[in-house]
């Protein structure tokens, strides 16, 4: 069965795709450090430390998230960043289907 696109297409089209997923996974994980900020999460090593690990997946279903308005409105961008993750993960599954892959 031959292919309907064709190889270099595929692969500009599929490192796009994997630059676009990795931005928005930087955007969703930027977005869950400003939400534990204003939930009050200490940073490591006190004032001037670094942050831990991004806590995606309880902020997602909101534990541990401050209550306000603003900080909810946040988690909502975030949510829908990783929806947004995988509907590209399933926009690609049947692009590959179209590559003939």
């Amino acid at each position: 069965m031959e292919p309907e696109i064709s190889k270099p297409v595929f692969m500009a089209l599929s490192g796009l795709w994997g630059v676009g997923v990795i931005g928005l996974l930087i955007s969703a994980i930027r977005l869950c450090y400003r939400i534990e900020a204003r939930s009050g999460r200490p940073l490591l090593g006190g004032r001037a430390g670094l942050p831990g690990y991004a806590n995606v997946i309880p902020v997602a279903f909101n534990f541990g998230v401050a209550r306000d308005g603003e900080t909810q409105a946040l988690r909502r961008r975030m949510n829908m960043r990783l929806v947004a993750i995988l509907a590209a993960f399933a926009a690609f599954w049947l692009f590959l289907k179209a590559g003939g892959v």
